[in-house]
Formats: structure tokens, sequence, C-alpha cells
């Protein structure tokens, strides 16, 4: 109801209104072991490093158009999501975008400014399951998995490749095809 009310205030100043989904995940030095076929009882054995730096990866997608955002920044905190806000907003400034994302404390901090065209919605907490995007992680650690990154400048090499590579219209659209976004 209050979305509605939103949504018709809104329909003069903008030509069209979307829908993302947003989210973050965190990439990292620290390898992740994929699964591994062996004899029952026989532990895989893999190269593996413990170093504990990271990045995250910030995203927003439309399941209707398949439209995305997607930056790296260096922490999952109030000013960097801040900063992803604004560019949101600036991509496509005539479109009125309404993200849904999850209780972040940051998400919800007292400095940030939301631009005005965009609403943010909050999901129920502990749900991963209403938040499509973390198929879109999914997708892409598994991209990363059981792989070794020497310094924080080839992983995120490697993720700017998943990135072009993985991240497009039809690839968010056909991820995204759950029946409760188109009903």
């Amino acid at each position: 109801m209050i979305l509605e009310n939103i949504l018709k205030n809104a329909a003069d100043e903008f030509s069209h209104f979307n829908f993302y989904v947003q989210d973050e995940s965190r990439f990292g030095l620290f390898t992740r072991n994929d699964r591994a076929l062996t004899a029952k009882g026989v532990k895989p054995i893999y190269t593996y490093q413990n170093i504990f730096k990271s990045t995250y990866i910030f995203g927003a997608f439309s399941p209707y158009n398949g439209d995305s955002l997607v930056m790296e920044l260096p922490y999952c905190n109030g000013d960097n999501f801040q900063i992803f806000l604004n560019e949101i907003s600036k991509k496509n400034q005539k479109e009125y975008k309404v993200v849904i994302l999850d209780n972040g404390a940051f998400h919800k901090g007292k400095s940030l400014i939301i631009p005005k065209n965009i609403t943010l919605v909050f999901l129920p907490p502990y749900s991963p399951e209403l938040k499509p995007s973390e198929l879109v992680w999914l997708n892409m650690k598994r991209k990363t998995t059981s792989k070794i990154y020497k310094t924080m400048e080839e992983l995120k090499f490697k993720l700017d490749d998943i990135i072009k590579e993985l991240i497009t219209d039809e690839f968010i659209k056909n991820l995204f095809s759950f029946y409760y976004f188109f009903t």
C-alpha cells in the first residue's frame, strides 16, 4: 500500500519504473574448495591458501529486463553502500527504482541519503531464499572456487573477467525467472 502511493507520486517525474534486487558478497584470497570425487573415506587433496584479504562486490539486478549494476568496493559498510546507491541512481535517471534488499545494519544507516529516484524495500530477516541475487554470487564463486590468487590485484582482474562474461541481461533474466517476480 505504501509502495503504491510512492509510485503514484513518482509517476509524473519519471518515465518508467524498474525493480531491482540488491546484495553484497565477499571475495578473497582465502581458498574455498569445491566438491571433489574421491574414494569413500578419502579426503580430497587441494592446494590451499590461508590469507584473509578480501574485497566486496555490490550488485543490483533487475529480473524484468536484466539490467544490472555491479561494483567492487573495498569494504561492506554504509559509506560504500552510499557510493553504490549514488551510482545506481545515476544509471538511467528517468527510471524510478524499487530496490529490494536485506536488513544489513548499514542499509538502514542514519547518515544514508536515499536518492529521490530510489525506494528501498526490506526483506524479512533471515530469508536468503527470497534474495535471487544469492544465485549470482553462487555462479561467480563457482568460477573462483579451488583456485589460488596470489595477490588481490590478480583476484580483482579475475572478478572483472567473470563479471564481463557472466553478468548479461539474458543471464539475469534467466536466472531470476522465478514465478513470484511475475505474479
